[in-house]
């Protein structure tokens, strides 16, 4: 039994607990000491990820790399791993983003010095680092996951570093209101998603319980699937239906669907940059893949059923949050809400029920990690510089600093899909799926394209062109460290808008294996060519 699995996991949650315990920061050395074991270690996480990746075989099993080691023997519950490539992926997505949010948030969480010189809170560094480890941990596990409980105990657990990440690691240019503002939307975070998180607890009892009642008294979730999928547990319809609903609720609140999103634009607004990032670019993403893996693996006919109902709010969704954008006079609260709306084309694409939106889903879980990824953090080197999140205190940037102003757009152009870049494979491949089955849905989700490009550029024209204001007439460029974080993301969205061929390798079986558990198939083209003979149309 191969242990790559066990060790991408553990490896980050190692890293946390070390540099937790590394001495507190009173110097200089100790707190560069503390970042660079992190950074080594999310490194070394990333090495195992891409080891995970060349040894997953699109071909082969669904699950793959598969270890189980015997947890709670009386529940039937297994620490069981296994990837498909769905799952490997986001894994490799994860593994990429954190060490980058490290770089780019390496000077986010220093202690607080005292007017007298002195320093407060001396193991901050320490601590940030340490929850970015964890979290990372967390999210890796429930990608990799193949047992319903030990999904579910690490969906909830990664809510307690992110709440002390946001509570506890806040945007200096808050405003002298920020740390309530921040301890609110870190409870508001959190109630959110323990609410969803206690529903979805709930749910995940109902279905032991129902599977024992049939003798399969176990949370393995391929041995469930296929128990379904042979006809050999049958739950009732309502049953499944309810089950689907407490599912479902708490993937909606982490991904978030609206109206579930309003914890959304609070966390990223008043989190650091490199924390906003594992909200939208990391930790939602488990809201979205859960909705594949377990919603359409677990409750086949309850999906369809909710699906047109779930189409409809990602609809919403999508023009809601683009709507809502054009609005915002604050930049993190806009790209909160701009991820909003491109959410809505993921589950969009989930529950089409087509491949080509599933593989775009899918991969828009990836692109819209690393377009966002780029773009937020890029602001908050902006935001950073000048000491404020209100886009009507820039202007004339481009004229100052050339390179940030040309990386912030190239983000702004990956969000409003830009064909070459590559959140645009993702767009189109969702849209054109979406509008096989269900063409009135896939007409009006086009109006959140359009409002994507006024947003998009409307920021952009705000904060980098015109005349230079007089806070902006000094600042700098790009620094080295910046310019490490910024270019291997612009690398990412270039590359794969060009050729996204290693992606959608990797992530069609899965997505035709979930298709198959659903007993849907794409539909037939409305005008088949047709039919030949020798070559000859008849």
């Amino acid at each position: 039994m191969s242990y790559l699995l066990t060790a991408t996991c553990a490896v980050p949650a190692v890293g946390a607990v070390l540099t937790a315990a590394l001495p507190g920061g009173s110097t200089e050395a100790r707190r560069r000491t503390a970042k660079v074991a992190a950074l080594v270690l999310s490194l070394a996480t990333l090495v195992l990820a891409a080891l995970v990746v060349a040894e997953f075989e699109p071909g082969g099993a669904r699950y793959q790399l598969t270890e189980s080691y015997s947890w709670i023997k009386s529940f039937g519950i297994s620490f069981s791993l296994g990837v498909d490539g769905i799952g490997a992926v986001l894994v490799l997505l994860t593994a990429v983003l954190v060490p980058i949010v490290m770089l780019a948030s390496w000077n986010d969480a220093e202690p607080i010095q005292n007017p007298d010189g002195t320093f407060e809170n001396l193991r901050r560094t320490q601590g940030f680092f340490a929850l970015v480890l964890a979290v990372e941990s967390m999210v890796v596990v429930s990608f990799l996951a193949t047992d319903v409980f030990v999904f579910y105990v690490f969906f909830e657990a990664m809510l307690i570093p992110m709440y002390f990440l946001i509570g506890g690691f806040g945007d200096r240019a808050g405003g002298p209101d920020a740390s309530a503002q921040r301890s609110y939307a870190a409870v508001k975070f959190l109630l959110y998603n323990l609410l969803g998180g206690l529903v979805m607890l709930a749910a995940v009892i109902g279905l032991y319980v129902v599977a024992a009642d049939q003798g399969l008294p176990t949370f393995d979730l391929p041995t469930l699937s296929a128990a379904i999928a042979e006809g050999k547990l049958n739950i009732d319809p309502s049953a499944e239906k309810a089950l689907f609903l407490g599912f479902f609720f708490a993937f909606a609140v982490k991904a978030p669907l609206w109206p579930l999103h309003t914890w959304l634009p609070n966390a990223m607004g008043e989190a650091t940059p490199g924390t906003a990032v594992l909200i939208t670019a990391v930790v939602d993403k488990v809201g979205t893949f859960a909705m594949l893996r377990f919603c359409l693996g677990l409750f086949p006919e309850a999906s369809q059923d909710f699906g047109p109902a779930i189409l409809v709010l990602s609809l919403i969704g999508i023009v809601y949050g683009a709507l809502l954008a054009v609005g915002q006079k604050d930049i993190k609260r806009l790209v909160a809400y701009a991820s909003i709306s491109h959410f809505g084309f993921i589950i969009m694409g989930v529950f089409a029920f087509t491949s080509q939106a599933q593989s775009g889903a899918t991969l828009y879980m990836v692109n819209h990690g690393i377009s966002t990824a780029a773009w937020m953090l890029v602001a908050g080197f902006l935001i950073s510089r000048r000491g404020s999140r209100l886009i009507a205190d820039f202007g004339g940037v481009q004229k100052v600093a050339p390179v940030l102003a040309g990386t912030f757009l190239i983000g702004g152009l990956a969000t409003l899909s830009l064909p070459g870049l590559a959140p645009f494979v993702s767009e189109f491949l969702v849209l054109v799926g979406t509008f096989a089955k269900y063409p009135v849905v896939g007409i009006v989700a086009t109006l959140g394209i359009v409002l994507a490009a006024l947003y998009a550029l409307l920021l952009y024209q705000r904060t980098m062109t015109g005349p230079v204001t007089p806070q902006v007439e000094g600042m700098a460029d790009l620094k080295v460290r910046e310019l490490a974080v910024v270019a291997p993301l612009v690398a990412l969205t270039i590359f794969l808008g060009v050729y996204p061929k290693p992606l959608t390798d990797l992530v069609n079986p899965a997505v035709d294996a979930t298709l198959s558990q659903v007993h849907q198939t794409d539909p037939a083209p409305a005008h088949p060519v047709a039919a030949t003979t020798g070559g000859e149309h008849k």
